[in-house]
């Protein structure tokens, strides 16, 4: 008998964890978050329970869980974009319609019992969390920043009467093979023109001490007006850096600054941990740690955490600083094979142009976020 129940107890809480682990063991492309990132969000002072509500469902076939879901009332979205929206987020579940229409009640009960009119999703806490639901691109590696799913959510969704709001799209990037210099010449006389230079920290600690309030202001700023982005609070940054100390790289940062010393853009790549972290299952085992101190040390792919470009300065070349910076770590690299984008919005063709016209791009997975009105 299908049955779904709201996560209470302990041992129901590491169900919920460990579904997704059991349900992609034997696939070479799902790539696990963080055990302990997952674990933490069942505690009473999780950080962004400072804007938002949770609820959290198992689906049980008899004794056996088939499946699990998550709804997210984001406060602070609904009061920024003016809506009434309850979030999906890590849903898994087996190829069942049933157990999927039966998740998704349970989440569109929930909305409803919080007076909400719709359920958008796959969407986390922020826009720095997992999100989007994978549609194309199913034999591709996932990286550590995303959700890998396999190719029949996509029959599930719709059978519960989710449709397509946005999708995403992701680039494996590579130099072209011939560098013919425009890029770095075009980046120097950007350079020269709006006497600008690069940040000269001499490590990540430097980096971080010195530009970690200037980044969350700069990407509040640059990204306020996409799709499902959040403001900070001070909460989530202090967790987030303390995220970033363990992948950041400082070769791996550009940051350039005007003549005051103030951020114009900033290009984040992190070294991928993807492979380091698929065998223990997102636990930082001591052979876990191990391989991804290797994967910092020598990485074989990086991925490209965000750029963000301070408004005053989007329609002047600036983002093309970073493309060149972000060119010369991949030339000069003996190990970094390619570098993956991560999502970049199907109608943002300014990035996705730039990716295409600058470097070896191919567009190898696609995104969806899902929104049904309740």
């Amino acid at each position: 008998m299908l049955t779904v129940r709201e996560v209470s107890g302990k041992k129901e809480k590491k169900e919920f964890v460990e579904f997704p682990l059991r349900l992609y063991k034997d696939s070479p492309y799902f790539v696990p978050p963080l055990y302990s990132d997952e674990m933490a969000v069942f505690r009473k002072n999780y950080v962004y329970y400072d804007t938002s509500e949770a609820v959290y469902f198992l689906a049980w076939e008899g004794d056996k869980v088939v499946g699990r879901i998550s709804g997210i009332l984001q406060k602070a979205s609904n009061e920024k974009w003016g809506q009434k929206r309850v979030r999906f987020t890590r849903f898994d579940a087996v190829n069942d319609k049933a157990v999927a229409r039966a998740l998704f009640d349970a989440v569109e009960n929930w909305a409803r019992s919080k007076g909400m009119e719709e359920v958008v999703g796959p969407l986390g806490f922020n826009d720095l969390e997992r999100e989007g639901m994978l549609i194309d691109g199913f034999d591709q590696l996932s990286t550590f920043e995303e959700q890998y799913n396999y190719d029949y959510y996509l029959s599930l969704l719709e059978a519960c009467g989710y449709e397509k709001e946005v999708d995403w799209v992701e680039s494996q990037i590579r130099p072209t093979k011939e560098d013919d210099g425009r890029m770095a010449r075009l980046s120097e006389l950007l350079m020269k023109r709006y006497k600008l230079h690069l940040d000269d920290s001499k490590n990540t600690n430097e980096f971080i001490r010195r530009y970690a309030d200037m980044f969350f202001h700069m990407v509040d700023v640059s990204y306020d007006q996409i799709y499902g982005t959040v403001p900070f609070t001070d909460n989530m940054k202090k967790m987030l850096i303390g995220n970033f100390r363990l992948i950041v790289k400082k070769d791996y940062v550009t940051v350039v600054l005007d003549e005051n010393e103030q951020p114009v853009c900033i290009g984040l790549c992190f070294p991928s941990i993807a492979k380091a972290v698929q065998k223990s299952g997102g636990r930082l085992t001591p052979g876990c740690l191990i391989r991804i101190l290797k994967s910092l040390k020598k990485p074989e792919i990086i991925d490209l955490a965000l750029i963000g470009v301070a408004p005053e300065w989007a329609n002047k070349g600036a983002s093309v600083i970073v493309a060149n910076g972000l060119d010369q770590i991949l030339r000069n690299s003996k190990t970094i094979q390619y570098a993956e984008t991560n999502l970049n919005l199907e109608n943002n063709y300014n990035i996705r142009n730039l990716w295409k016209q600058r470097f070896d791009a191919t567009e190898h997975k696609r995104r969806r976020s899902f929104v049904k009105k309740i």
